[in-house]
């Protein structure tokens, strides 16, 4: 599958976008006008550039209209596109996109555009170049491919072909089956993007909402599935626009090669038999849960850590056989504390203070999510080892954090009987159980325009939809929120885009320098029997203001003993509209803001009590101000 991207879908100078286009794997820039006007330089000089990196331009776009203008505006177009002619072969591009027509002196009929259009492609073609005829939402004649087709069809030119944007297929809701009927060959080039489901003018969402594929809700699965039905071996070409702020052009390029191979996998697996010209590798990774979560602390980190785990009914039950690792248990729930002097954890302790490091992730098959994840661009994970521990594959995840993918496996599987060693009684911290049964779900935090990749790399990677994507109310400001959940429920993360440190989650990531998880989040069955036992073993509980409770009994209808109980033990309660319930418990924030939660599910409850979400970082704020 050979790939594209369009310079004007990253931010930075054309150097370093170049750099980052050819790093991230793409084999094709293409180039627009804008490009020769900013960048100062020669076409030829700016062809050198590109190949200079090992990338060749796979097409000029011409801001220039033609088809159906009268004279002498007919006669004006041809000779502009003379000269950008004269510009592509200084470049060394072969084909010239040239978009339908938006002048309002453009006329209609299809004999009459088909006929300037191959008059423009027998010019093209005694240089040796093609030309791509692109219908477009903003055109005055031509906004349906179908008629473009047709179009094409009827100018009968070996030089003129079709470029099939999927914005400007989909966007209209116009069918793709249709496509399926289009010669392979008839088809020059294939742009992708996404744009969200929002009612606005079509002009104004391309402008301005042309978004990375899997960032909105087209049905971009069933144009690639249609594109590549025709047998179409051509280049698929990246073509981005948003007036967000974005990450920089390596992220950025990294991130768009992954969602395009990920779109053509997604395409290939509705529908077996397509060859949309990717090497073969695994499926979406299953993900059965949350295997361990490991801290990096070290000296009274470490004590003040231990005594929060105790608090929460954590023992410690193993230590590493080689290192100095700690393992906390409770009822099947896994926390690793490494207290290492050096290496990858130590690092983060020394960048991040306290903070969750790695995560240990159960997959169907680990080798398969690791080639999985290659496949897509994300490297390997490697870290030095003692030669009796076990090569587990990890890769890199938000913050620098490092992501270990487990099985079942009989060697992956036996990793705690394998590297540690159980601590005697009087050796292991005293604890009483609190019933905690598992781990209901992770919260992680990266910046704002840092979150689309970030959810893209989870979603891509591993079998997970995203459920939810809401703003948060905190006093500080409104953060983007989006839930990520396995089908079955057992994995669950949210992912929390900041902007301002003046939110409690910007604030975290700016005072620990980055680090990526804020709150871990545990299961148990009774979260009033669990919030006693908390209790007695110490635990200091977020206080909630009493104002969250007076509303509590009018809005759901609640008993006052009820809500007694939740007020006595600083429990949220959250209802959903089939009647499933939510109950929350907070501990108070630790470090530069880290904290736990508890949760109780009640009838298929499946949200993350969005409504208590203001009350919380208010209170998490009132309690770290002091």
């Amino acid at each position: 599958m050979r790939l594209s991207i369009s310079t004007l879908s990253a931010p930075d100078l054309l150097e370093s976008k170049l750099a980052a286009f050819a790093a991230a794997g793409f084999e094709g820039v293409e180039i627009s006008e804008e490009d020769m006007a900013v960048q100062g330089v020669t076409p030829a000089e700016l062809g050198r550039m590109v190949r200079d990196r090992g990338l060749s331009v796979t097409l000029f776009h011409a801001a220039v209209d033609l088809e159906g203008l009268p004279e002498p505006a007919r006669g004006r177009a041809f000779d502009r596109l003379e000269r950008r002619m004269d510009v592509m072969q200084e470049l060394g591009a072969e084909l010239l996109l040239i978009g339908a027509a938006g002048a309002s002196e453009a006329q209609g009929g299809i004999d009459r555009m088909a006929a300037d259009l191959a008059a423009l492609a027998e010019r093209a073609a005694s240089r040796g170049l093609r030309v791509g005829f692109e219908p477009r939402v903003q055109a005055r004649h031509v906004a349906d491919y179908r008629d473009g087709w047709e179009i094409v069809r009827r100018a009968d030119h070996p030089a003129l072909g079709l470029v099939l944007d999927s914005f400007h297929v989909l966007a209209r809701g116009t069918p793709v089956d249709p496509i399926r009927s289009i010669p392979a060959e008839r088809i020059f080039h294939v742009q992708l993007a996404d744009a969200p489901a929002v009612a606005m003018d079509l002009s104004f969402k391309a402008r301005h909402f042309r978004l990375m594929p899997g960032e909105g809700e087209l049905d971009l699965v069933g144009f690639v599935r249609a594109v590549a039905a025709t047998g179409y071996a051509g280049t698929w070409g990246l073509d981005l626009r948003h007036d967000r702020s974005r990450p920089g052009s390596r992220a950025l390029a990294a991130e768009g090669r992954r969602a395009m191979i990920a779109l053509a996998d997604a395409a290939r697996r509705a529908e077996p038999g397509l060859d949309p010209g990717l090497r073969d590798f695994p499926a979406p990774a299953p993900l059965h849960g949350v295997e361990f979560v490991e801290f990096a602390a070290g000296g009274e980190d470490a004590a003040a850590l231990g005594q929060m785990l105790t608090q929460l009914g954590f023992a410690r039950r193993a230590r590493h056989m080689r290192r100095e690792v700690d393992l906390w248990r409770q009822d099947g729930i896994n926390i690793v504390v490494n207290s290492e002097r050096s290496g990858y954890a130590h690092s983060a302790w020394v960048l991040h203070g306290a903070s969750v490091c790695d995560l240990g992730l159960w997959v169907g098959d680990a080798e398969a999510a690791a080639e999985r994840a290659e496949a897509l661009g994300v490297r390997r994970f490697v870290q030095p080892r003692h030669e009796d521990e076990l090569q587990i594959p990890a890769v890199r995840g938000v913050g620098g954090s490092v992501l270990h993918l487990l099985d079942r496996g009989a060697t992956l599987g036996a990793v705690w009987d394998r590297e540690f060693r159980p601590v005697g009684a009087e050796e292991g911290a005293a604890a009483s159980p609190v019933g905690l049964t598992g781990i209901d779900h992770l919260a992680q935090v990266c910046r704002a325009e840092e979150l689309p990749g970030w959810v893209q790399f989870h979603a891509t990677i591993f079998d997970l939809a995203k459920v939810a994507d809401t703003g948060v109310a905190d006093p500080g400001g409104l953060v983007r929120s989006v839930a990520l959940q396995s089908p079955d429920g057992s994995f669950r993360l949210t992912m929390n885009g900041v902007d301002t440190h003046r939110t409690f989650a910007g604030r975290f990531l700016s005072e620990s320098y980055g680090a990526p998880v804020q709150h871990v989040a545990f299961a148990c069955a009774d979260l009033f029997a669990t919030a006693r036992a908390l209790d007695r073993n110490g635990f200091a509980s977020l206080p909630i203001p009493a104002p969250y409770y007076q509303d509590l009994a009018a809005d759901f209808g609640l008993s006052s003993d009820f809500v007694d109980a939740l007020r006595r033990w600083n429990i949220l309660y959250d209802r959903d509209p089939r009647g499933g319930e939510f109950l929350q418990l907070y501990s108070r924030p630790h470090g530069d803001g880290f904290f736990f939660e508890i949760v109780e599910r009640r009838g298929g409850y499946d949200g993350y009590g969005a409504r208590n979400a203001p009350w919380r970082t208010a209170a998490l704020r009132r309690v770290r101000s002091g």
